[in-house]
């Protein structure tokens, strides 16, 4: 799916730079997303005045501070809520959530499904380091079984959410995952996100380097990243490996990793398509420990995108429809309802 941008844009990057001191530690991974959103927005041809950053609770959550547009710090776990409300009340808007795995995961979680399901045309980038950074380093809803923390002293018992997996099984339109550390992917993600009619939903790992340093080290690093990751692109084979010398087959709907130095064909490799609900499932279910051995890689790019209607859509022509209608209902009527019973 090609995305569009607008070639001469009605502002750049720097207009985009709030004069708000940025207060985030020093190497967070939540300056590279900065940076990357503010260069792809302007490209998007949208008024700046119709474009608006809400957010929840956590270090993510700064993030309208620093964005020069329309924007609204709300309350731990409600910024899909409030930003559900506000595309009903004003859909031409261009509205982005940004949120955290605490903040969505945890206490927004109810909000963050319902959202999912109703498919508001919005965009949800949630920054995931698999801890809590802003309330210093307790252990989240994406923190790995066995985690140590202040909140855990003999390590998490609790099995993590898969957020992909969890975005999909709540019927989401537009699933992806991109990273910190990989600007390039990452912008391109932001635009596919953006270029979609319907929620979007894109997972970015964002390293937390005093809480949670390198807890995705395995796929940024120079040295492990071809071999650790899976770069996802509709219409192309699941190829990986330092010399892209390893590929994934589907043995019926089991997945195989193969070696393309031992004779495997390209030509029966999975080919992947954004469309294939069922198979984006498997992929969603890569989520293996990267030191076990014989694990799959991690898949990064667009798991799934469908077409459906969006919920504002549909609500304003509810809405329109009762205003056609005016003075032909009856209240009496309404307020009797359908079902009547007959006590003897």
């Amino acid at each position: 799916m090609e995305t569009t941008t607008n070639p001469t844009p009605q502002f750049t990057s720097k207009d985009l730079v709030t004069d708000q001191e940025v207060r985030w530690c020093p190497g967070c991974g939540d300056y590279s997303i900065l940076k990357q959103v503010q260069t792809v927005v302007p490209e998007l041809g949208i008024p700046r005045e119709n474009i608006v950053f809400v957010s929840g609770i956590g270090c993510s959550s700064r993030f309208p501070y620093y964005m020069e547009t329309y924007g609204m710090h709300s309350i731990h776990g409600r910024a899909t809520a409030i930003a559900s409300g506000l595309k009903a009340s004003r859909p031409e808007l261009s509205i982005w959530i940004v949120t955290g795995d605490g903040d969505a995961l945890s206490i927004g979680g109810n909000h963050f499904i319902h959202m999912l399901r109703r498919n508001f045309d919005m965009n949800v980038l949630l920054f995931n380091n698999q801890i809590y950074g802003l309330t210093k380093g307790q252990y989240s809803p994406t923190s790995e079984e066995g985690k140590v923390t202040k909140s855990t002293p003999m390590g998490s018992v609790d099995h993590p959410f898969n957020p992909i997996a969890l975005a999909m099984g709540a019927e989401g339109t537009f699933v992806a995952r991109s990273m910190d550390r990989d600007p390039v992917h990452l912008k391109d993600m932001l635009r596919r996100s953006h270029a979609h009619k319907g929620t979007s939903f894109l997972e970015i790992y964002q390293n937390c380097n005093v809480f949670n340093d390198g807890a995705f080290e395995a796929f940024t690093e120079k040295s492990t990243k071809k071999i650790q990751t899976l770069f996802v692109e509709h219409g192309k084979p699941l190829i990986f490996g330092a010399t892209a010398d390893k590929g994934v087959k589907l043995d019926g709907f089991k997945p195989v990793i193969v070696d393309l130095k031992e004779g495997e064909s390209t030509n029966d490799l999975w080919i992947h398509d954004e469309k294939d609900l069922v198979k984006a499932g498997i992929l969603s279910r890569f989520f293996d420990n990267p030191a076990i051995e014989g694990h799959f890689p991690r898949p990064f790019g667009v798991f799934y995108t469908v077409d459906r209607y969006c919920y504002e859509d549909a609500m304003n022509a509810q809405v329109e429809e009762a205003i056609k209608q005016k003075g032909k209902g009856d209240l009496n009527k309404l307020l009797s309802g359908r079902e009547i019973w007959e006590i003897h």
